[in-house]
């Protein structure tokens, strides 16, 4: 980030300090600290996974020529996928560790490659966001409903996507009174030590005794399903359990509260992928009306 780009905006250091606060009065998951553990299980599998993941939702072969931000980039694996997929990307991240390993996955995988810049920075700072202009694409999976604003963040991050360009967003499933229990459930993980021993020794145990249990009723190999996983956006089932339940700011909105309030900015919906009803993400790929602005 440079500073003197706006004397309003703060300098990486305050964003990290700022960030570090937060996480200090258990106001916020270490999701960077997930990612690094995420990062010792890093391969070209992943990479490759995560590549057709990102060219089915945006329905592109390739994007060659085209400008990617990804706003919280996590471990920079999205990141990755669309520079092999040709584009000139930019990364940033609130979280210190989350930007720290986007870019050791591009000191990785793409060293000092000029076309992939990686930042630090918030959705939620508008002079930051101002400052980086728009983009033929504009990513943000699973990060807007984190920020404690979320819709002041998808907002600030609909702002950077050009005239035809394509909004790709995943936001938590609103499930009414168990959205509301899963944020006492995050903000108990994140008060401290005791808080994070409860929940995960409470909630992991039941979700492997779960799944154990529906693979042996419906006759399926219970170790594919942690094999399989990755097979889907990259991932790992033991780092997205941790993320899911350390996730805290959350918020959560159902379909049409994100879908209507955008059509009306001149963004049509041309993908979107449920979850069931459950409490996962939904992905929404919009495009952006030519004629209209963000």
């Amino acid at each position: 980030m440079n500073s003197t780009t706006d004397i309003s905006m703060p300098s990486a250091a305050e964003v990290a300090e700022s960030h570090a606060a937060e996480v200090a009065r258990g106001e916020r998951f270490k999701f960077g600290e997930n990612w690094k553990k995420f990062l010792e299980s890093m391969s070209e599998e992943r990479a490759a996974e995560a590549v057709i993941s990102l060219r089915n939702m945006l329905g592109r072969d390739s994007l060659e020529g085209l400008t990617f931000i990804d706003i919280g980039s996590g471990s920079g694996l999205f990141s990755l996928a669309a520079r092999r997929l040709g584009a000139t990307v930019t990364s940033f991240d609130y979280d210190s560790d989350s930007f720290g390993c986007t870019n050791e996955i591009r000191a990785r995988y793409a060293p000092n490659d000029p076309q992939w810049k990686v930042m630090q920075g918030s959705v939620l700072d508008t002079a930051f966001m101002k400052s980086l202009g728009q983009y033929d694409i504009v990513y943000s999976w699973g990060v807007l409903h984190h920020t404690g604003a979320m819709w002041d963040a998808i907002n600030n991050a609909a702002a950077l996507v050009k005239p035809s360009g394509q909004f790709f967003i995943a936001i938590y499933n609103d499930q009414g009174v168990w959205s509301k229990r899963w944020t006492r459930i995050k903000k108990f993980y994140c008060s401290g030590p005791m808080g994070r021993a409860v929940v995960s020794g409470t909630f992991i145990p039941f979700w492997v005794a779960r799944d154990l249990a529906s693979d042996i009723v419906f006759l399926r190999n219970p170790i594919s399903r942690y094999t399989n996983y990755g097979k889907a956006r990259g991932m790992t089932i033991v780092r997205d359990w941790f993320d899911w339940l350390g996730g805290y700011p959350f918020e959560a909105a159902k379909p049409e509260a994100i879908i209507l309030p955008l059509s009306k900015r001149g963004f049509r919906l041309t993908n979107l992928v449920t979850c069931y009803g459950s409490v996962g993400c939904v992905e929404y790929v919009f495009s952006l009306d030519d004629k209209k602005t963000s």
